[in-house]
């Protein structure tokens, strides 16, 4: 079974598109997976200037899942100029790997179209 090789148009533009993302993405060695967020706390001191703004201090945290538990972890604010990059090129990989499995599966359904259409 060969339904990776269906042809036509549709197939072509599909497999050229999936060749351009497996060309484009090798796996990057230090992307990070989740999301990179910065999010607001107050620090509980009755004297400090968030106890009267309630907006609180400045938190950034990584947000990602390892081993089908979600995993949160402060960044420091220093390192947000290099995290974000790496948190950036790790969506964008799974994005591509996503895109390429789904285009696979839709030449498996040209494939089966073109299959019934010969009797087979």
């Amino acid at each position: 079974m060969k339904w990776f090789k269906v042809k036509g148009a549709a197939a072509a533009r599909l497999r050229q598109r999936k060749h351009a993302l497996l060309r484009k993405f090798r796996i990057p060695e230090n992307a990070l997976p989740g999301s990179l967020v910065v999010t607001h706390r107050r620090c509980g001191k009755p004297t400090c200037h968030c106890a009267s703004l309630g907006k609180g201090h400045p938190m950034w945290q990584l947000t990602f899942m390892v081993n089908g538990k979600k995993r949160v972890e402060s960044i420091p604010k220093e390192w947000v100029d290099q995290i974000l990059p790496l948190v950036e090129q790790g969506k964008e990989y799974k994005d591509a790997v996503a895109e390429v499995f789904a285009i696979n599966a839709q030449l498996l359904v040209l494939w089966r179209k073109e299959a019934k259409k010969r009797g087979r």
